[in-house]
């Protein structure tokens, strides 16, 4: 992919337009990958707080967002809203450095979005997994 010399970086509010719609795919996801361990558990539903099937679901989660970014460069809801994701030099992420955004995204995640506020004052409009991952945003028209 031809990136263009002056990328447009990827605001905020484009942002969280790919997050719903990702949620709600990432939601479908999540219900297949739960539907998968019933002959596991016998039919019988998942213990409330059990640790196992918590990293279990981080993990399906972490695979629909890496494999997706590594494949594309982008997932659904971001290929929806024109967003790719790109190194500091415009090429593509390795698996490394996406697995390190998936982290540090969930991190953000956890302490009340603080992660993703910070493109807020950003001049790149870069988020805490931007920053962490060295990757970011841009809008390809």
């Amino acid at each position: 992919m031809n990136m263009p010399d002056n990328p447009d970086y990827c605001r905020i509010s484009r942002r969280v337009f790919a997050v719903v719609y990702d949620g709600c795919l990432l939601i479908a996801v999540l219900f297949l990958a739960t539907a998968l361990l019933l002959p596991v558990t016998g039919g019988q539903a998942v213990s409330s707080g059990n640790i196992f099937y918590a990293l279990y679901l981080i993990s399906v989660s972490g695979l629909y967002f890496i494999w997706q970014w590594h494949k594309g460069g982008q997932t659904l809801g971001m290929k929806a809203w024109h967003i790719h994701i790109v190194n500091a030099d415009q090429s593509r992420p390795g698996w490394g450095r996406l697995c390190l955004r998936f982290l540090f995204a969930l991190l953000s995640s956890l302490v009340c979005g603080l992660g993703f506020f910070y493109a807020v004052f950003d001049r790149q409009h870069k988020t805490l997994h931007d920053l962490a991952s060295k990757t970011y945003l841009v809008v390809i028209k």
